[in-house]
């Protein structure tokens, strides 16, 4: 049973008119023979039971007899109807039960491989029409019907992550309009606020050359802030059309970078960041401004957690190169997918210096050179952060 419910189309409909044939066939033989039978003996009502019972005994293997055919005026009306009802059985009965059962072997065909996948496949159709693309397809037989349900199911799924992808997009595209409305309304509110302090204490006399000395300093401190705001938009803009440019490095050519721009950055925040990587001369081609741009931002937000110490670790494994970050801070709160959407700020007194912008950036880099960003937490409580691009091997060579 198994096996003929995994049969092709082609080979199921020839057995079920096969079948169907050869049962049409044996029923419409009965059906002559019956009615053969049945017009022998109404005419056998009507001759001379005398003449025809010696003719009998007279019967031999070259003498056969037959009830012939009486004037159809000498028989009755009722046993008349049956008479031709019989020969039209005996001249077209076989061309009417042949065709009746070829429908019925079409009809249990469609009934039994068609009927299912199609009424499946007209379903998921309408619901994917409706947006509703949580629907699987799911149909077992192993025929062509099964193998366009299959496909028709990889088509759905796809669907599925492309319209998750999008409405990603779209949430980003919101984030990014009220970032950039809250984010330039609070220094411009600031400026003004400063503006009309001079306005109407200036003229008065009331301020001294120091207090509008302070008062200007703090305006180009929110001037600044803008500036950096619109910059870090400009950046954000250009994130997905970005094209990667590969160039043969190394493992120690990346650590050597990645070292000289911790230096200063852990500096600045009084903190301690250590650098290290496999050692070896292996060179493969990867973008090596997006991996030092992503290296630069995770530093940058480790070394803002960290209590004191952030250690970065190189890695090249077949074709895939790694940054291991980790700091000793308080670690993540948050999932990978929560933590990297854009504007996503951990601690809302980041909300005056940072824009939640920089794990976001990683993210769509990662994921652009053929990688991924994830998070997680240390045993000892501190984050963790795995940033991964696909690069190729190539030969060794100077650059």
């Amino acid at each position: 049973m198994e096996k003929l419910r995994n049969l092709s189309l082609k080979k199921t409909l020839v057995l079920y008119l096969a079948v169907g044939l050869v049962a049409g066939f044996i029923l419409s033989a009965l059906v002559v023979t019956s009615a053969n039978y049945i017009q022998q003996q109404i005419w056998g009502k009507y001759v001379n039971q005398e003449d025809y019972l010696n003719a009998l005994n007279r019967e031999t293997e070259a003498y056969h007899v037959s009830v012939g055919r009486p004037p159809l005026e000498t028989m009755s009306s009722m046993d008349g109807r049956i008479s031709e009802l019989c020969d039209f059985l005996e001249t077209y009965g076989v061309l009417i039960i042949s065709l009746i059962a070829s429908l019925g072997a079409v009809l249990l065909f469609y009934r039994n491989k068609l009927q299912k996948p199609l009424t499946i496949l007209g379903e998921a159709s309408r619901k994917i029409a409706a947006n509703q693309l949580d629907c699987p397809v799911l149909y077992e037989n192993r025929d062509e019907m099964g193998r366009l349900c299959r496909e028709f199911e990889t088509m759905r799924g796809e669907l599925e992550k492309n319209n998750r992808r999008m409405w990603r997009m779209i949430e980003d595209e919101k984030a990014l309009r009220a970032a950039i409305a809250h984010d330039i309304r609070s220094p411009l509110t600031v400026l003004r606020g400063y503006q009309e302090m001079l306005l109407e204490f200036l003229p008065q006399g009331q301020l001294d050359q120091k207090q509008v000395e302070d008062i200007l300093q703090e305006s180009m401190g929110q001037l600044d802030r803008m500036e950096e705001f619109i910059e870090t938009m400009r950046r954000l803009t250009r994130l997905e059309d970005r094209t990667l440019c590969p160039v043969s490095t190394s493992v120690e050519r990346l650590e050597e970078k990645i070292q000289k721009s911790a230096d200063p950055l852990a500096r600045e925040a009084g903190k301690a960041c250590q650098v290290s990587g496999q050692c070896g001369p292996e060179r493969f081609l990867a973008d090596e401004e997006v991996v030092l741009e992503v290296a630069e931002n995770l530093l940058s937000n480790a070394l803002r957690y960290a209590a004191g110490l952030v250690t970065v670790r190189i890695l090249l494994a077949e074709e895939e190169l790694v940054l291991l970050m980790t700091d000793d801070g308080c670690g993540f709160s948050e999932d990978t997918e929560t933590v990297t959407r854009a504007f996503h700020r951990g601690n809302v007194r980041d909300s005056l210096q940072h824009f939640g912008l920089g794990m976001y950036i990683c993210r769509i880099y990662c994921e652009k050179h053929g990688g991924a960003l994830l998070t997680e937490n240390t045993k000892e409580g501190g984050a963790a952060v795995r940033a991964s691009f696909r690069v190729s091997a190539t030969e060794a060579r100077k650059i």
